[in-house]
């Protein structure tokens, strides 16, 4: 008779469906359900922490994963020129960009942008000291950097078909658009930015088919492209491309260029035009946005549903 009562309320137990966090049913079992929010930032946690348990690994996660990101540079400059309508230009150019973060993801390398906002939750949840968070984007964003470099070093070495005047104007022209612009502008493009491409990273971890996790991963390179945002790791490639093929616009439009407009000089510095600035800048809106306006808001939706949860 106990057996039959027990196996009675093992049968009603797997029948009620699991719950996490407070009105929101979660079926853990089900894989084409999304995992919760309270599970995702759990998996977002284990991500930041494995990574920065082997520290020379993760140096060259992001040499691999910066040099993924000038794939997705030098294709959306090489598709897009010729393209006389702005919109489209935009368009196609995040079409073949997106598929940058898909890659990274699959290849387990690693982006500087994703890292601030999974590093993020991991420090506020105790799980990554402030020392070891700091040292966390700092080599990140060092091997991130490196690996664009690289690979952009490669083409300008011997650009070929890159060399012709339409790519190096449009490749210019992206750079100015980038470099040239104001600061609040790059910074708070630079937020926008990673609110896209991190509310990406969280539906990414959410999804559990590799079909969905790709899909959705697709979106925030897309969206922060062809949205014209300022991504710090993108940004090596649009701007440091076009500086170091500087010389060969400059023939091509019959040796110096212009001292205004699309046309004008790049240069590594901290001036209106500078590599460095907008490095700087873009980096400090990444930050930010990837923090502010996508880690601590599903923090805080994990908080108060808990919070829920506990007084029903």
């Amino acid at each position: 008779m106990n057996t039959i009562v027990r196996d009675s309320n093992d049968i009603a137990a797997q029948m009620r469906p699991k719950t996490g966090l407070a009105h929101e049913v979660v079926h853990e079992d089900d894989p084409f359900e999304p995992h919760s929010v309270e599970v995702t930032l759990d998996r977002l946690v284990k991500v930041a922490v494995n990574k920065w348990d082997y520290p020379l690994s993760y140096l060259f996660q992001s040499l691999a994963g910066g040099a993924m990101v000038a794939f997705g540079v030098i294709l959306a400059i090489a598709v897009s020129t010729g393209i006389t309508t702005p919109g489209l230009a935009n368009l196609v150019s995040g079409l073949v960009f997106g598929f940058s973060f898909v890659v990274i993801l699959v290849s387990n390398s690693t982006l500087i942008t994703s890292d601030m906002a999974a590093g993020f939750i991991a420090l506020v949840r105790r799980k990554m000291s402030l020392s070891g968070y700091l040292g966390f984007i700092t080599v990140g964003w060092i091997g991130n950097i490196i690996g664009a470099l690289i690979f952009i070093g490669i083409i300008a070495a011997g650009p070929g078909p890159y060399a012709t005047l339409p790519f190096l104007q449009r490749a210019h022209m992206l750079g100015i658009a980038k470099a040239g612009v104001g600061t609040e502008s790059i910074f708070t493009l630079g937020i926008i930015c990673t609110w896209f491409l991190q509310t990406a990273l969280f539906l990414y971890c959410k999804a559990r088919t590799d079909v969905g996790r790709m899909m959705l991963a697709y979106y925030g390179p897309l969206a922060f492209v062809a949205g014209m945002t300022e991504h710090c790791i993108a940004n090596v490639g649009f701007i440091a491309l076009p500086l170091l093929m500087q010389n060969k616009l400059a023939q091509a439009l019959g040796g110096t260029l212009p001292a205004d407009g699309p046309m004008r000089a790049i240069t590594w510095g901290l001036g209106p035009t500078g590599f460095l600035r907008n490095e700087l800048l873009s980096g400090a809106g990444n930050l930010v946005g990837g923090t502010v306006f996508m880690a601590l808001v599903f923090l805080a939706i994990a908080k108060f549903r808990s919070r829920g949860a506990v007084k029903a």
